[in-house]
């Protein structure tokens, strides 16, 4: 898919659960209603975590009350608690999936290729002991899991046939699991085997290391790679006061012509919430992190079941059954025929902004537009603290937007000097009012961002 688009990523017996406790949420809840809200969020796709059937207390080494949904037990089976009726529940799926499409979105699946639970035991397509790695080890702490055997050719045509199996169902892409774990050998041959018979599918890698970004590029043919241990990095270290603005200008440039590659992001299953004390402390403290991942570039952006609310401060579990108390009101509004009636006056005020946010997405110059950084004609000044401030601007055909995020907690007005090389670049001829000598004045709220329409 060419040009930025928008994730939304869920687990579903997380996001249904309108409960405390033990009790899940279902395929059902996710309603034809609830899709055409998620919609408005200007989504693309929806990422449906834990949907794969996965060990479950009594399995062998199973963590919390529900379970890891990274340890498979059957590849081929969805989860049976997620279901009205275990009997009919690839059924109830597919029915998801349809309803998602037919709201105008696709859906994204977890492939889980490097590790399995324990007790895995798939009908469909047995493993053998030559589909586990020696010793039945695990990695890391992932001691609810095995590790799987890709010395062996038969674990190869074992995870080819399941991928294929899933895109059978019309998912239209794959959030594959610690690539990076894996042989780049076996991506370089199996995702191109998958796009022959289904051209349009997307696979994202969940890496870290960049020093394996160009393998897994060039020979993994992966279509994008999380950016955690840059922009996301970069940009809690940002918030939290750790490291200047201007900092995210080299984790930039380091990506070369990856830059529109990375799927940026501010929250997911794995990382702390905004509002914790470990991040911004509040949901508006990530605005300005929200603006720069939104708007700098054209790589994906991914938002988390509950972020556009303020969800946490606590990080959402992986492993037990819970609920999402912002996400529980909002669904009981939408059942009511007003999503906002139970959500607490900062919750929609954070949701407005969201939603404005990303709505301006689909404006060209943002979703598919060049980027020129302007950082380096600012340097600091009574005007311009490259500390707190970011400045940056987008352009496509006649389009041109300034933009400027503040970390501060301080309202501003800031000057931007636009160079020469900026309208040169970009094609734009200087006129008295717009021009390489007189600096732009931009107010900006405190921890925001503004879009300034420069033509």
């Amino acid at each position: 898919m060419k040009g930025k688009f928008i994730i939304y990523q869920m687990l579903p017996r997380v996001f249904g659960n309108t409960a405390k406790g033990g009790t899940t949420g279902k395929f059902k809840d996710i309603s034809e209603q609830v899709l055409g809200e998620i919609k408005k969020l200007n989504v693309d796709y929806i990422w449906y975590t834990g949907i794969i059937r996965h060990a479950v207390p009594g399995d062998q080494g199973v963590k919390g009350t529900a379970g890891s949904p990274f340890a498979i037990t059957d590849y081929y089976d969805v989860n049976p608690y997620l279901a009205s009726r275990a009997a009919g529940r690839m059924k109830e799926f597919e029915n998801l999936v349809a309803r998602t499409k037919a709201a105008g979105m696709k859906v994204i699946l977890d492939f889980v290729p490097n590790h399995v639970s324990p007790a895995y035991k798939s009908a469909v397509r047995p493993f053998g002991e030559r589909n586990f790695y020696p010793g039945h080890i695990h990695d890391y702490d992932w001691s609810d899991t095995v590790k799987l055997n890709y010395n062996d050719r038969d674990t190869w045509e074992k995870m080819l046939d399941i991928l294929l199996f899933w895109a059978s169902k019309g998912v239209g892409g794959f959030r594959c699991d610690m690539v990076e774990l894996v042989p780049v050998d076996f991506w370089q041959w199996c995702i191109p085997a998958v796009k022959k018979q289904y051209p349009g599918l997307i696979f994202i890698g969940e890496a870290y290391d960049p020093a394996n970004y160009s393998d897994y590029f060039e020979r993994g043919h992966f279509d994008y790679l999380y950016d955690k241990s840059g922009f996301y990095d970069t940009l809690k270290k940002i918030v939290r006061g750790e490291a200047p603005a201007s900092s995210l200008t080299e984790e930039w440039q380091k990506l070369g012509k990856y830059q529109d590659r990375m799927l940026n992001f501010l929250e997911n299953h794995d990382e702390d919430r905004i509002s914790s004390p470990y991040f911004a402390g509040s949901p508006f403290g990530g605005l300005a992190a929200l603006f720069v991942s939104l708007f700098f570039n054209t790589a994906p952006f991914m938002l988390y079941a509950g972020q556009e609310f303020g969800e946490g401060p606590e990080k959402t579990s992986i492993f037990d059954f819970c609920a999402l108390p912002k996400i529980s009101a909002w669904l009981r509004g939408i059942k009511e025929g007003d999503p906002m009636k139970w959500l607490g006056y900062e919750e929609q005020a954070l949701y407005v902004v969201y939603r404005e946010f990303m709505k301006k997405t689909a404006e060209p110059a943002i979703r598919k537009g060049e980027t020129f950084d302007l950082e380096y004609a600012n340097p600091k000044s009574e005007y311009f603290n490259p500390d707190r401030h970011f400045v940056f601007m987008r352009k496509s055909g006649k389009n041109v937007y300034l933009c400027a995020a503040n970390f501060s907690s301080d309202r501003v007005q800031i000057k931007v000097n636009i160079p020469k090389h900026a309208f040169d670049y970009f094609g734009i001829p200087e006129t008295e009012e717009l021009n390489s000598h007189t600096p732009v004045d931009v107010r900006i709220a405190s921890d925001a961002g503004t879009l300034l329409k420069l033509q």
